[in-house]
């Protein structure tokens, strides 16, 4: 029965949430405690991997580290983020370009909030969950361009665009979450180009911009980011291999940034200053270096391995080459809802395609049959015992 008293509507949590709750009552602890198998986790190894860099143990602290953060970031860590692109990419952008967020969706949500009302947001219709959430909380105009089998879950840049006279901003992760695929070389800069020349604008998720082989990022292709609608966010929650002091960022024109830092000033409050001294030490030059090279290389490792298995034990697979998923179909009608029921039983469990479905058709959804598998969090000695669980659940009657 409705309590007619309630101050607050009712908010679900994001799908990903409802499974992780659906396997506690199933299995009867924790995603990720030991024993779990965190197929549906979206986070990375936060230990050393192979050939890696340490993790930072420590920061020094002192008594100004407790005093209130600047609302748009401390300059030394916007410096030291504007510097890394200039170096890695060959852009020209300084410290008033970047603006730091407690996390990568707090930036998106905050570009979202403050987006111009006649203008018109293009997303592909199989993208990272919390978009619609997002989008709908915020009450964004939005148009779905289809990303599925027809086109590989690979719309073109014409496909973005369409062919109406809204002011239009493309919202898109890349590479893609949770498909893995990457747009780049020649059809990531005229996507771009095309956006300078033009009303319109692109904001890029770049959570996984360590996860291809190079590292990508659009700043590369951008001439003038300050005469420019193109927004790019990034975060240390994977590749930096640290979700846990939820540091991300946004880089955009410097009014943009000035909008946004005037926003934290009331709406936020800056990010917590021993968590940007971390992030300064996950920027240090050679440990970057070594990240760069060897977070991709381990990676790719993985999803090669995992795919080369998954097509031998029966699944269809459309991933592209970039992130930590592999984006895949099940075979024989079976449902992503129904080999979460059997991997329950096992400690294991996958995210739903139709969780990643912008139409939210549930049960009707075409994408019920698909299923985001996470191999960010697997250590490689997990590998024999992955496989055989959903041998077992496949081979299920």
């Amino acid at each position: 029965m409705k309590n007619n008293n309630d101050f607050l509507t009712h908010v679900p949590p994001m799908g990903i949430y409802e499974t992780l709750y659906a396997f506690q009552n199933s299995y009867g602890s924790y995603m990720g405690e030991k024993g779990t198998h965190p197929w549906s986790q979206g986070f990375p190894l936060t230990t050393q991997i192979p050939g890696g860099p340490e993790m930072p143990i420590s920061i020094p602290i002192n008594s100004d580290d407790l005093k209130y953060p600047k609302a748009w970031g401390q300059p030394d860590l916007r410096q030291t983020i504007a510097e890394y692109y200039n170096y890695y990419y060959g852009s020209s952008i300084d410290y008033e370009n970047v603006m730091i967020f407690a996390g990568g969706r707090p930036g998106l949500t905050a570009l979202l909030m403050f987006l111009q009302s006649d203008i018109e947001i293009q997303i592909a219709s199989t993208e990272y969950t919390p978009y619609y959430d997002m989008l709908n909380l915020l009450n964004r105009d939005y148009r779905l361009v289809d990303s599925t089998i027809e086109n590989k879950f690979y719309p073109t840049s014409d496909q973005y665009l369409g062919n109406n006279n809204k002011r239009k901003l493309i919202l898109l992760s890349n590479p893609c979450n949770p498909t893995g695929k990457t747009r780049k070389g020649e059809e990531l800069k005229e996507l771009i180009r095309k956006s300078e020349e033009s009303d319109n604008g692109v904001l890029f998720d770049e959570a996984y911009e360590f996860f291809h082989t190079p590292p990508i990022s659009s700043l590369q292709y951008v001439k003038d980011i300050n005469n420019s609608n193109i927004f790019i966010s990034g975060a240390a929650t994977k590749g930096l291999q640290a979700p846990g002091i939820r540091i991300g960022w946004v880089v955009a024109a410097k009014k943009y940034i000035e909008i946004l830092g005037n926003f934290s000033s009331f709406g936020m409050g800056g990010v917590s200053r021993p968590s940007q001294l971390y992030a300064m030490k996950l920027f240090d030059k050679s440990r970057i270096e070594l990240s760069r090279n060897s977070v991709p290389r381990f990676y790719d490792e993985q999803r090669q391995k995992y795919g080369k298995r998954f097509l031998e034990i029966g699944l269809e697979i459309f991933s592209g080459d970039g992130g930590f998923y592999h984006w895949c179909k099940l075979p024989n009608d079976l449902t992503a809802e129904q080999l979460n029921e059997r991997l329950f039983k096992k400690g294991a469990a996958i995210l739903k395609g139709t969780d990643c479905d912008m139409h939210r058709l549930g049960k009707h959804s075409h994408l019920k049959h698909f299923f985001r598998f996470s191999f960010g969090p697997l250590l490689p000695e997990s590998f024999n015992t992955d496989i055989k669980i959903l041998t077992e659940v496949l081979n299920f009657n």
